[in-house]
């Protein structure tokens, strides 16, 4: 077994304009100051990080590095979510995917594709150069508009919708392998990966590619009313990435999974920030801890009703207090009675 590292904060819900959330080193500051010992960088923040430059200059990922490190912070991951989303988008949301994208690549599909697929290698770059060994995003997705099969999916649609997503991973996949970091995917409703079965579909027509693994959520489970815990004893050899976001689902008369199209505040499954929600953290740091994962315990804030200054306050001394220092020893130890073969065997009525 092994001990998680943490807390951590994903710095996107915060970056702005203002101080102090408006360049890395303040936001690191006011990270530092609320309790975090790291942070995970939005790479299309370009306040924040330079992907591309820290790919090609070691030099400039140092003094990244140092500047993180100046406030006694390690960089515990990059992630290019929102771009990774940009590899496969169908096109009844490529209106609002370009607003992910940079203006010279908007409104041309192929050129957005292109360009989201050398941010992705540049991220794989940026990584091993920053000593990172894990890298979080979203798969896309050509499928998602048909999740529910009304009218009735063609035969095959699903199908060759997964074929053409592992297509376009397989070679980033292999670029991140070059680099030795791992893509961990955010399994997420309205991504083509959204569940474990979904994920299953991809890994084998990725021919269950060693860097294709997973960022764990189990906000998103319980939106989707899947058995969170046991999601970890089906994929924990895969988990290498663990945010630590809180939700809840509280249905009605009137809704349920799909939320009637309210807003987020009047869903009958909501975003909460840490403590505030229905998520058993307990159960996730013991099986995780269980499982020796010792990667970042990252707080993901969104919430409803909480406001992101109280939610990353809270945020960091509730997670420092789920991390279980592992044991180095059974508990029962004093009572071991130090017998041996011949002893066993006597025991056993064998001698």
């Amino acid at each position: 077994m092994r001990t998680i590292k943490g807390p951590a904060i994903f710095l996107a819900q915060f970056a702005g304009d203002k101080a102090p959330f408006d360049t890395l080193d303040n936001l690191c500051g006011w990270a530092a100051d609320l309790g975090y010992k790291g942070v995970q960088i939005p790479t299309w923040a370009g306040h924040l990080v330079d992907v591309e430059k820290a790919a090609t200059s070691k030099t400039y990922a140092d003094e990244l590095k140092g500047k993180v490190n100046s406030h006694g912070l390690e960089i515990a991951e990059l992630a290019s979510h929102i771009i990774g989303q940009l590899v496969a988008v169908h096109p009844a949301y490529d209106t609002l995917s370009d607003g992910f994208a940079i203006p010279a690549v908007r409104g041309n599909p192929k050129a957005r594709q292109e360009w989201a697929v050398q941010h992705l290698k540049h991220c794989a770059a940026a990584s091993k150069n920053l000593g990172l060994k894990a890298h979080a995003t979203f798969s896309g997705a050509l499928a998602w508009p048909y999740l529910y099969p009304f009218p009735q999916r063609p035969a095959g649609l699903v199908e060759e919708a997964f074929d053409e997503l592992a297509r376009r991973w397989i070679p980033i996949l292999d670029e991140f392998d070059r680099n030795g970091v791992d893509v961990c995917y955010e399994i997420h409703p309205s991504e083509d990966l959204h569940d474990g079965v979904t994920y299953e579909m991809f890994l084998e027509r990725v021919n269950n590619h060693s860097r294709a693994n997973l960022l764990y959520d189990p906000s998103h489970f319980v939106l989707q009313q899947l058995n969170y815990l046991e999601y970890i004893d089906f994929y924990h050899e895969r988990i290498r990435m663990f945010h630590v976001k809180d939700a809840e689902f509280n249905p009605t008369g009137k809704q349920g999974v799909y939320g009637g199209f309210q807003s987020w505040v009047n869903r009958a499954g909501r975003f909460r920030s840490l403590g505030d929600g229905q998520v058993d953290f307990a159960g996730i740091f013991s099986k995780l801890s269980q499982y020796g994962f010792d990667g970042w315990a990252v707080l993901e804030w969104e919430c409803a009703i909480k406001s992101p200054q109280q939610g990353a306050e809270e945020g960091a001394p509730f997670i420092q207090s789920h991390i279980i220092n592992v044991t180095e020893k059974a508990f029962d130890d004093f009572a071991a009675s130090g017998t041996d073969k011949a002893a066993n065997r006597k025991i056993l009525g064998l001698s």
